[in-house]
């Protein structure tokens, strides 16, 4: 997969979700935290990051670092995706389907992050098996990661893009 330039891109970053998790010491318990943030530019490019640090800002920054350095590009097809795919992730799974327009995003948590990130503006999703943020995240991900575009289709079998549609 070719490399994204993050800098080249005005991307936009969100947080999905921050967890605080406590280590107990002699003295008591030792908090740190960890987040789960998207970046994308909301013209198909999108990318996900998990941060862990002592302190919240920190966490946030670690995360949108990793982010940018894992960015995707999604095919959208006038302001949907090109068609149904389900994407896994540990006991998370994400069921995407194509809608017309007007419907807009029929999504919820972490699954509407993501595709709000991607710039994709009309598509229903069932959210399936787990609710982790973690793996429903990247779970979306890995379901717009395995969508084609009509024209590399089309390359790849030698025809049309007119004979793919």
């Amino acid at each position: 997969m070719e490399r994204i330039d993050a800098n080249a891109l005005d991307l936009k970053d969100k947080l999905v979700y921050l967890n605080r998790v406590a280590k107990v010491v002699k003295g008591g318990k030792r908090f740190s935290f960890n987040a789960i943030v998207v970046v994308g530019d909301g013209k198909g490019h999108v990318g996900i990051g998990l941060g862990k640090a002592n302190e919240v800002p920190e966490a946030i920054r670690k995360a949108i670092e990793q982010a940018k350095k894992s960015l995707y590009e999604i095919p959208i097809a006038e302001g949907t995706i090109p068609y149904e795919v389900t994407g896994t992730y540990g006991a998370g799974r994400v069921f995407l389907r194509p809608a017309s327009p007007g419907t807009g995003i029929i999504a919820g948590g972490g699954v509407r992050a993501v595709i709000e990130s991607a710039g994709i503006h009309n598509v229903l999703t069932k959210s399936l098996g787990t609710s982790n943020p973690h793996n429903v995240v990247k779970a979306t991900l890995d379901a717009l990661k395995q969508l084609r575009s009509p024209e590399s289709v089309a390359a790849i079998r030698g025809k049309q893009v007119q004979e793919v549609r």
